[in-house]
């Protein structure tokens, strides 16, 4: 099958970060990003560790190759630094429709507004250019902090998947799955422009 041209790596820019196309050039700066807090110490997240960056690195372009995945690394604006990875993924190109998912940020930046500048600018390639009639973005159940960011973004929760995926510690998690529709999103993208501080009638 022919790659669908919205396939294609893209960067993205925002207020307050850049979304640059995954390469192999960015492990040691994901590295750097990833030891701001640790994160792969939760065993509830499948955040790579510094040292199994080159193979994350790896699986997601392989995935791209497949054409189930467009990753992207995050880099914050103001200083240039990179901040985390993020993708769409889960693809289906018949729909289209895509799942805003595999993100991770450094601990530092919570709270920042960068995660939502970078839902903002992933959801409006998504309904925008893509073409979707609805974006997913899943986590897991006892990931509170991850579903109260995802419920801000104006996302409504279709379901709860029971044991559905295998943890690093080897446990089965719940997922919840949420979605935004077409018809949703121009309240959801006046919503995140307010909160970045943009003026929502441009």
């Amino acid at each position: 099958m022919t790659q669908s041209p919205w396939l294609d790596a893209v960067t993205l820019t925002g207020r307050l970060v850049r979304l640059e196309p995954l390469s192999p050039d960015h492990h040691d700066e994901l590295c750097d990003a990833v030891r701001d807090g640790e994160l792969w110490r939760l065993w509830y997240t499948n955040i790579p560790t510094p040292d199994g960056m080159a193979a994350e690195i790896d699986r997601r372009l392989g995935l791209q190759a497949s054409g189930n995945m467009l990753p992207f690394v995050t880099r914050r604006l103001a200083d240039e630094r990179v901040i985390g990875m993020t993708s769409f993924m889960n693809i289906d190109r018949s729909i289209p429709r895509v799942e805003i998912g595999s993100t991770w940020n450094s601990a530092s930046v919570h709270g920042t507004g960068t995660n939502a500048d970078s839902k903002l600018a992933l959801l409006t390639q998504a309904f925008e250019t893509f073409g979707c009639p609805a974006v997913e973005l899943r986590t897991a159940w006892i990931n509170t902090q991850s579903r109260r960011a995802i419920e801000r973004l104006g996302a409504k929760l279709d379901g709860v998947l029971r044991s559905h995926v295998r943890t690093s510690d080897g446990s089965l998690r719940d997922t919840c799955v949420y979605s935004i529709t077409a018809a949703e999103w121009p309240q959801v993208r006046s919503m995140l422009r307010f909160r970045l501080g943009d003026d929502v009638r441009s």
